[in-house]
């Protein structure tokens, strides 16, 4: 929970500096940015787009406790990209 906050605060100086930089007709540029980067680490960071025989060496390799720690990273990656996303997707409508 403490993970979507902090993406929720990150939305909204995001969009807070959008509004200062460019003005209301591209308030979604800041807010999609940071989404996408933390989207983009956390697809990384999941390790979901190797091939079959890398994901085989890489699950065979590690221990439970990376595992978990790598899926507890990409989890709260997902939890500061989410506002970003949804706030970036809500302006770009709203301005069309």
């Amino acid at each position: 929970m403490r993970y979507l906050l902090i993406g929720v605060l990150v939305s909204l100086v995001g969009v807070l500096l959008s509004m200062i930089l460019w003005g209301m007709e591209k308030i979604y540029v800041i807010p999609g940015t940071i989404g996408f980067i933390f989207i983009g680490i956390s697809i990384i960071l999941s390790g979901s787009m190797v091939s079959g025989d890398r994901m085989r060496a890489n699950l065979a390799t590690e221990t439970t406790e990376n595992r978990d720690e790598r899926n507890s990273v990409t989890k709260n990656s997902l939890l500061i990209a989410l506002p970003n996303i949804i706030v970036m997707v809500f302006f770009y409508y709203l301005n069309k």
